[in-house]
């Protein structure tokens, strides 16, 4: 089984049709949601990927306790922009767990908003464990190249 970092096809052709909106207080409310770890995976996700059920319907996501709750970390959008030439977005604040004991390889980004459809999905290179402490994901620079979405 497999993560693939993508941005998800479906959510391409979503954005066409008005579904997603990043825009800050008025959009739509988007969540990220843990992968287990690579041993304990039975799915496989990247660009074809179209749902956070996906997810749960394999099973894959990180199981609710350890710190961590069942439908992931609730996003706080940053109205999209332009840099470069390139449409980005962000959200304001680092997704984090406290008082977290789990492993994790990587995240689907969804769209409660939207019946769940998924937005993006991110392998983080490598199994990531935290043992009682914080876990947090660090967002990448908002700019053409390093957003965490963004469309060319």
């Amino acid at each position: 089984m497999a993560i693939t970092t993508a941005v998800c096809d479906s959510f391409c052709a979503e954005l066409m049709q008005g579904t997603h909106n990043f825009t800050a207080s008025t959009g739509n409310a988007f969540k990220l949601a843990l992968i287990k770890a690579l041993a304990s995976q039975t799915g496989s996700y990247s660009a074809t990927t179209t749902n956070y059920s996906q997810v749960t319907g394999n099973s894959d996501e990180l199981p609710n306790g350890s710190g961590y709750t069942t439908g992931g970390f609730a996003l706080t959008n940053v109205t999209p922009s332009v840099s470069s030439g390139v449409a980005i977005t962000d959200f304001s604040v680092d997704p984090s767990w406290a008082a977290a004991t789990f492993s994790t390889r990587g995240c689907i980004i969804y769209n409660t908003s939207a019946s769940n459809k998924a937005v993006s999905v991110h392998d983080f290179g490598g199994d990531q464990s935290v043992s009682g402490g914080t876990f947090t994901l660090v967002l990448p620079t908002p700019d053409g190249t390093n957003a965490i979405i963004r469309i060319a």
